[in-house]
């Protein structure tokens, strides 16, 4: 049997038709107020999508071809205890380490040894401003072929911090000394869209302000862009949105970076969110980063970065971490994830929400360069202001339990007791300080109700 014009056979129905057998099925309920959901993002989510929906690709290129990479999250208090941390990552699944370096008096030779350093991927994401400590690495990707991703990002650090590393002229310097002598890093500067999206921004709001972020960076130093771009990114809970967010970021810097004629590519690191993680229950956060983690896959992540289940308030989480690992490899050895580049293409459900997304978050970028640039408006406290009302009205609907959480505000384990098991500080920490603009805290939905809850225990 010859199947190669199978679909010839069939009729294509219209959006218009399907419409209409529906609204007959439905029996005289209202269309809209029945089927019709209305989301987050001002995006209304239909009951079917067809052709009509897919008018052309979202990506105007493919991401890259290689598969993702099962990324180790390691924080260097001491440079052989991390290496021999790593190394034992490295034989467990892990493919890439992404080192967190607080400080440029780091032992970069002991902290690297016996690591493969042509076959793994190495990110090093520095707490510190240092054109010296970037060119070291540049050299030594150089002498050993080495695969090195740097995340120097000093406007994600304002956000966070409050406060510039030196001076908003001295860290723009900087930032043109480490384009210019890294052209042996993969990528020498990183955009930290995780750290709004775990403070509640929408994702609107996290794409247009990623670019706005990253589009400061263009306007001073475009052409000493020759390396990719990173995008930083957390992974929430909306499944599909999520999957569409990484496609529209791909998009949005795809157009971007054309107007500046810098480089088009971006890669992107993606982690699950740490807004709707708990610590009660904790075991049900595996059930929620392996949707995250699937969302992060199919949306084209270049490298995955699981959350061990208990990293909320467990010093000491080796085993949390094996597990965090073993998710991400069996959805890359066992399930092929990964195995196909952009599966989510011709998805029409999927390629209409990226095209939404992609064309809200470039309208509100328009609005912020309008109005004189995302430094300008972060400044003045209007990033911060909407960042904070959307994440008031998402904490409203967890408070009224509208949006739920397994183990804190639905089905919550009573008997379970865990003040005397926490080991790290699992809610926003309070440090009165002065700075130069307010910072964006990342603050976890189920806090407030935790704290009640440890308050209670007897």
């Amino acid at each position: 049997m010859n199947n190669s014009n199978l679909f010839e056979a069939f009729t294509p129905v219209s959006a218009k038709a399907w419409k209409q057998k529906i609204q007959y099925d439905l029996n005289g309920a209202d269309y809209n107020k029945t089927l019709i959901s209305l989301t987050q993002e001002d995006i209304n989510i239909k009951p079917f999508y067809n052709t009509d929906d897919f008018k052309t690709a979202a990506l105007n290129f493919k991401s890259s071809s290689i598969p993702f990479s099962i990324t180790q999250t390691i924080y260097v208090n001491s440079e052989e205890k991390s290496n021999t941390l790593a190394l034992q990552a490295l034989q467990d699944h892990a493919e890439a380490i992404a080192f967190t370096i607080p400080t440029f008096h780091c032992d970069l030779n002991q902290l690297l040894i016996n690591i493969d350093l042509q076959l793994v991927t190495i990110y090093f994401d520095l707490q510190f401003s240092d054109s010296d400590f970037i060119q070291k690495l540049n050299t030594i990707a150089q002498d050993k072929q080495a695969v090195f991703y740097v995340g120097f990002d000093i406007i994600g650090h304002l956000t966070t911090d409050g406060n510039w590393y030196t001076s908003l002229q001295s860290d723009f310097k900087t930032l043109e000394s480490v384009l210019k002598n890294s052209t042996h890093l993969k990528s020498s500067v990183s955009v930290n869209l995780a750290n709004y999206q775990n403070a509640g921004a929408t994702i609107t709001q996290q794409l247009a302000y990623g670019l706005a972020h990253a589009n400061e960076y263009l306007q001073s130093e475009a052409q000493l862009f020759n390396t990719q771009i990173t995008f930083k990114t957390a992974i929430g809970g909306n499944y599909f949105f999520e999957i569409a967010k990484l496609r529209a970021l791909r998009q949005l810097w795809f157009t971007l970076a054309q107007e500046y004629q810098a480089n088009s590519h971006c890669h992107i690191r993606a982690t699950p969110s740490r807004r709707n993680k708990t610590i009660y229950s904790s075991q049900t956060n595996t059930l929620r980063t392996q949707t995250e983690c699937m969302s992060a896959i199919l949306g084209g992540a270049d490298s995955v970065c699981n959350l061990a289940h208990n990293a909320l308030f467990r010093k000491n989480h080796i085993s949390g971490e094996h597990t965090a690992r073993h998710q991400l490899h069996i959805l890359k050895a066992e399930q092929a994830f990964g195995k196909a580049t952009n599966p989510a293409d011709g998805a029409y459900y999927i390629e209409s929400v990226t095209q939404q997304l992609a064309d809200k978050a470039l309208t509100l970028f328009k609005e912020i360069e309008a109005q004189g640039g995302f430094l300008k408006l972060l400044k003045a406290g209007v990033i911060q202001k909407k960042i904070k009302e959307s994440a008031t009205k998402e904490q409203e609907q967890f408070n009224s339990g509208a949006l739920r959480l397994i183990g804190v505000n639905s089905h919550i384990d009573t008997k379970e007791k865990l003040k005397d098991k926490l080991e790290l500080y699992p809610f926003v920490k309070q440090n009165p300080r002065k700075t130069l603009l307010e910072p964006i805290i990342p603050k976890r939905l189920a806090e407030p109700l935790e704290q009640d809850r440890l308050t209670s225990e007897h």
